[in-house]
């Protein structure tokens, strides 16, 4: 065999390596994400909710809600967090700056009024302009500050939180009415616990109304079903196969509950970086590492909050190449952990997992379709590589997806009725065929622009999430 035969063959069988461990790695976190399921949910059918909550154990929380040009829906996402069940918490609303009428449609919906409410500088942020308060919503803080960014804002929201938990979400997101008790019982029950995530669903198709979802349906826009399996993958197996290790590295920003004093001793989130939420999951494994203090991080299965997910194919493709910046942001500035025992499992399978399979996935993923479709151009394919190649690279991820989607439906049946299934099924096989490789492009574009060092967010149209009936009743 020639040299460039050799290289060939060692391309060929070691992309075929990598799919092979890559898919079965996923489907080994999701069936051990099932059982964690099954057992959460068979400790929670014995325990109620209502009169766990009774005790003095339960620790009050502030939930902290970035705004930037949210006018769409910032109005019923308020509603529905105020509305929330809880024995005591506190809103704080941050207008980031909006160049729409996101703070009037706060001011005239709430009746806020100015508040002379004193701001503890605990991290550093961007001017604030304002503080409001509302009569008739008590529990209610509005700030307007400078544009300084989701990171930026979170941190005001921390300095004027009053209590020791802190839930950090998006402005677009709507929370299911026992979301927090939820997210919060596992902080009663392991007293080293530092961080809660709670699963994301995509809100799209979903029928939202003044008193929060009413009905759960698909959407019609077949990029929202995509992501609707996408995320079945990822949030609800994907992170709760990793939490069952003792390995989580990732609390959504869009729903992800915190102990505040952790938060301003590790430094708060991060101004300078795009994928703040993941970058502070890293940081407190680093700083709680080296200070040698016990923690735990978890997800709970069962708190929802849903979200608004892209319909356009440009704005989703900006949102997963800003997702791929974070990520390889995030790693690289946290190095010191790749592979390192004095991070323990962090170091040794987190940081691996996370480099191997989520930062280089795109490269190796569009190395191995480069090389088969060259091999049949060429006519110099290997029969066993080519087939072994459609069976490892997209028949076990279309089982994967088809795996998460059944294991969905036992567990936590959502969407009702045998067609909606039956279609979500449907989805979960064609979205390995089409759907996957854009996002593997949009992931592989996001690599080259972080090594060109490309910042910025970049636009996220929305449609809203739902109407915008008045908050407050009307003056006696």
């Amino acid at each position: 065999m020639s040299f460039r035969g050799f290289v060939t063959v060692f391309i060929e069988w070691g992309i075929l390596v990598y799919f092979l461990a890559l898919h079965l790695t996923h489907l080994s976190l999701i069936l051990r994400a099932f059982f964690s399921i099954r057992s959460y949910l068979e400790e929670v059918e014995t325990d109620r909710l209502d009169t766990a909550f009774e005790t003095s154990h339960y620790k009050p929380m502030t939930l902290i809600c970035p705004a930037y040009n949210e006018e769409a829906g910032v109005v019923p996402s308020v509603n529905s967090l105020i509305s929330l069940r809880y024995p005591e918490f506190q809103v704080v609303v941050v207008n980031d700056g909006s160049k729409d009428a996101t703070l009037e449609k706060l001011i005239e919906a709430f009746r806020l009024k100015p508040s002379h409410r004193v701001l503890r500088q605990l991290l550093p942020t961007k001017e604030v302009r304002g503080i409001y308060e509302s009569a008739y919503v008590p529990n209610l803080v509005v700030v307007d500050k400078a544009n300084g960014g989701k990171a930026d804002a979170l941190n005001c929201g921390i300095n004027l939180a009053r209590y020791p938990l802190v839930c950090c979400m998006d402005g677009d997101s709507l929370l299911e009415n026992d979301s927090l008790l939820r997210i919060a019982r596992p902080f009663m029950d392991r007293p080293n616990l530092v961080a809660s995530g709670g699963v994301i669903r995509p809100l799209n198709g979903c029928r939202v109304t003044a008193m929060g979802i009413r009905g759960i349906h698909l959407p019609d826009s077949w990029l929202a079903r995509f992501q609707i399996v996408e995320y079945l993958r990822a949030f609800l197996f994907g992170r709760v196969g990793l939490a069952s290790l003792d390995t989580m590295f990732i609390v959504s920003g869009a729903f992800g509950v915190f102990r505040k004093e952790l938060i301003v001793q590790s430094g708060g989130f991060e101004t300078a970086t795009i994928g703040e939420d993941f970058e502070l999951v890293v940081r407190m494994h680093r700083c709680l590492r080296e200070w040698k203090r016990p923690y735990h991080i978890t997800l709970v299965p069962d708190p929802v909050c849903w979200t608004e997910v892209p319909e356009d194919a440009k704005v989703l493709g900006r949102q997963r190449n800003r997702w791929q910046r974070g990520l390889l942001e995030t790693l690289w500035k946290h190095r010191r952990m790749w592979f390192n025992p004095k991070y323990g499992r962090v170091g040794l399978f987190s940081m691996p997992y996370f480099i191997f399979f989520e930062a280089l996935a795109p490269v190796i993923e569009v190395l191995g379709y480069v090389v088969f479709v060259w091999s049949l151009w060429t006519h110099s394919i290997n029969s066993a590589f080519a087939i072994l190649f459609i069976y490892v690279a997209l028949l076990l991820g279309v089982l994967n997806s088809v795996v998460s989607v059944v294991l969905q439906e036992i567990s936590g049946h959502r969407y009702q009725g045998l067609k909606a299934w039956s279609l979500l099924l449907f989805t979960a096989v064609v979205e390995n065929f089409g759907y996957r490789q854009m996002t593997v492009w949009w992931r592989l574009k996001g690599t080259i622009d972080w090594f060109r060092g490309k910042e910025g967010w970049g636009q996220m149209k929305r449609k809203g999430i739902g109407p915008q009936p008045p908050a407050a009743p009307p003056p006696a």
